[in-house]
């Protein structure tokens, strides 16, 4: 029983005064009006109109649950208002996850701007670089950096990236530089515990690719905590581009093998449906593609 349009059929008879008239406010035929409120009263257990030839009037009980259906039938409607305006209109708590590197690296510093044009969409940002479950999490998307697992999800691409070798001049002085792929097998290689290779760097270009089990001193989960080692001279480090970036240019750390590998990382925004996307989501995975196209 759809009791909504049952209770809007009732209070239409009651301002109309008739089942025609209200059958033709609502553009159903008299038949099925009378059928509506018959549910009602079939439902609710009492008689709520007083029907004669010339006449309809309330009972004590139909006056009441009147008054009570126009408050309801108020609420629905500014209950819809309130959902309709949120989809165009960008506002409400915004739940991003991202990794803590991309994140402060390359988002950080975007989202002033996004606050300065959508000043009632609140940012409630986490930084992990574990993978969130979305919809267990509560979050209204998440942004991932590398392959994307089948999920059911929709994956937004933002950017692309690439992976890089790198160390630092200290630890090549020492050590000297690998040439090749097999050579790293006799270097000290820092790992990121997340990666979806394990303990296997990629190399290789277009589809010939080789995987090396690298070993280390050291693992973590964090591709900053990496960098900050491979600055000490602790070892080599494969991360992405964006994450050396700055070190490589000031010559604090020098990429390897540039000429061995061509591994791209794709940059997606993630969130669990297309269909009645939010605003606040919709703006912010639209503003992020503008910036890093």
């Amino acid at each position: 029983m759809d009791i909504l349009n049952c209770m809007k059929t009732f209070v239409a008879v009651v301002e109309a005064e008739s089942f025609t008239a209200a059958g033709a406010r609502l553009d159903i035929s008299k038949a099925l009006v009378s059928k509506y409120v018959g549910i009602l009263e079939d439902h609710l257990g009492t008689r709520l109109l007083n029907r004669t030839t010339r006449r309809l009037s309330l009972t004590e009980s139909g006056l009441a649950y009147y008054e009570r259906c126009l408050q309801i039938l108020a609420d629905v409607d500014e209950a819809e208002q309130v959902a309709a305006q949120s989809a165009a209109m960008p506002r409400g708590t915004l739940k991003v996850a991202m990794p803590v590197s991309f994140g402060t690296v390359r988002i950080a510093p975007l989202l002033t701007e996004y606050m300065r044009r959508y000043p009632e969409v609140r940012l409630d940002i986490a930084l992990a670089d574990r993978r969130v479950d979305l919809i267990e999490d509560g979050y209204d998307l998440a942004i991932r950096v590398g392959n994307l697992p089948e999920s059911g999800l929709i994956a937004r691409k933002l950017a692309t990236d690439r992976i890089v070798l790198c160390a630092s001049p200290a630890y090549l002085q020492v050590h000297g530089a690998p040439q090749t792929p097999e050579d790293l097998k006799q270097h000290a290689c820092l790992n990121y515990s997340y990666s979806s290779s394990g303990d296997e760097w990629v190399f290789g270009k277009g589809k010939t690719r080789a995987a090396v089990r690298v070993d280390g001193p050291m693992r973590a989960n964090n591709g900053d905590m990496l960098r900050l080692a491979a600055l000490d001279g602790a070892g080599l480090i494969w991360q992405p581009h964006f994450i050396v970036a700055d070190d490589v240019q000031a010559g604090r750390l020098v990429e390897l093998m540039k000429d061995e590998s061509d591994t791209e990382l794709g940059i997606y925004a993630i969130y669990p449906s297309r269909k009645h996307l939010s605003a606040k989501v919709r703006t912010f995975v639209d503003y992020l593609v503008a910036c890093m196209a």
